[in-house]
């Protein structure tokens, strides 16, 4: 059995748009979801009524397929997708539920639609390589959907669009760091960072800035990956730790690594109290969000 429910939402301007839910159950189960956003609470109403009695004289095409924002929200509803899902990933999935690329069919995207939403997206400040980030992770989602939810969706389009989008400079990569701190830079940080790291904590774990970013120097190892190293993995004979799951963009878990602690970096980490099984147990946006507001506040850009 088919039915349908409208839901109200407020956009970022002030202005609603009105989401028509679609669901199929049976024997109590739900057995299939769907979802079309509208501008006016009639149009939805319309559509809703006019898809239920589509269900209910077809209901074996029914996962056929479906709009992209009801394979978005799919995706999203499935914990053993979305709980693997990263951050960045999760944030580009739902902001593109609510793109104007989400009304086309899953099976019927071309890359015409593909070049009006970067153009569309880059009209609003995007540059090229945060625009690739919602290509990539649009063609990800649309990969799950015969597989995984028995619907088809057209994810050969995108062997197509890539090189287009290249061409016309709709999507890009990011562009590399070529600039490094100076050392007046690099000792103005220090000092900055010592007087946030010995403030009053007001009960909570205070952070030790330096010697973070000292052994971050000294390792050459990402904020998150330092907060993640444990006891545990240390070698203290041969003065190296394994670096688990380390970002790499062809792998993304599993990536191991034995890093050897040169220089002062062992020292520094050997001294961290010992009170979690890692040997940093602190949050890394904790940790960024400090070095980027005394960053700020000396007025070191770039």
């Amino acid at each position: 059995m088919a039915s349908f429910t409208i839901t109200k939402r407020a956009k970022a301007n002030g202005d609603f748009s009105y989401r028509c839910g679609i669901v199929v159950k049976k024997n109590n189960a739900i057995i299939h979801r769907e979802s079309k956003t509208f501008r006016k609470k009639e149009l939805a109403r319309t559509y809703g009524k006019k898809r239920v009695q589509e269900i209910e004289n077809d209901e074996i095409g029914v996962k056929k397929t479906i709009p992209l924002g009801a394979l978005l929200d799919l995706y999203i509803e499935d914990i053993h997708l979305w709980e693997q899902t990263g951050r960045t990933k999760r944030y580009v999935i739902q902001m593109l539920r609510d793109c104007d690329i989400a009304s086309i069919n899953s099976n019927k995207l071309k890359t015409s639609d593909l070049i009006k939403h970067c153009k569309i997206r880059q009209e609003a400040g995007a540059k090229p390589a945060t625009v690739y980030h919602d290509v990539c992770y649009l063609r990800a989602v649309m990969k799950k959907a015969q597989p995984v939810f028995d619907i088809e969706a057209n994810c050969a389009i995108f062997d197509e669009a890539l090189p287009t989008l290249i061409d016309m400079g709709l999507i890009g990569k990011s562009d590399k760091r070529t600039r490094r701190p100076t050392e007046v830079e690099l000792e103005k940080l220090k000092k900055g960072l010592e007087l946030r790291q010995n403030q009053k904590a007001n009960g909570q774990v205070r952070i030790p800035y330096l010697d973070i970013l000292e052994f971050s120097i000294l390792t050459c190892m990402r904020i998150g990956e330092i907060c993640k190293l444990k006891w545990d993995d240390l070698n203290q004979d041969h003065k190296t730790i394994l670096v688990r799951d380390r970002k790499d963009p062809r792998k993304k878990e599993g990536n191991h690594m034995i890093a050897p602690l040169l220089g002062d970096s062992f020292n520094i980490a050997v001294k961290q109290p010992k009170t979690s099984e890692l040997i940093f147990p602190y949050n890394p946006r904790s940790v960024s969000a400090g070095f980027q507001r005394v960053r700020n506040e000396l007025g070191i850009e770039d």
